[in-house]
């Protein structure tokens, strides 16, 4: 797992902040998690090398996520899926705010977990 490190403005990390903490549009918006996260990535990824960085591996984890959820989906008729859906959850909320955390402190965070489906 590595983590760049960046020398940022505020506003450049607050930008970062941005970009994961819009993933928790999710759970308002249907398909929120990756659009959030998406639409800052685009208006922002040829600025900001950083925003670049940090919207790829949201992109990465939340797209990874994604498929991890159809598959709980599918094992919730042998019942597995409903523990590992909770799991899947909270796991997303932890690792979200692990990235606002570090993206405030100029890391880019490399979530857990992650399949690379955007690459540098």
């Amino acid at each position: 797992m590595a983590e760049e490190t960046y020398v940022l403005t505020q506003d450049d990390k607050n930008m970062g902040i941005v970009v994961h903490a819009s993933s928790f549009a999710g759970y308002m918006i249907p398909f929120g998690s990756i659009l959030g996260p998406l639409v800052v990535w685009l208006m922002k990824r040829d600025e900001i090398a950083f925003v670049d960085d940090c919207g790829r591996h949201c992109l990465n984890f939340k797209l990874s996520l994604m498929i991890y959820m159809m598959i709980s989906g599918i094992l919730m008729f042998i019942g597995i899926g409903f523990i590992m859906m909770g799991i899947l959850v909270i796991l997303d909320i932890v690792f979200t705010i692990i990235a606002v955390m570090k993206a405030s402190e100029g890391i880019s965070y490399q979530y857990p977990m992650s399949i690379n489906f955007i690459k540098k």
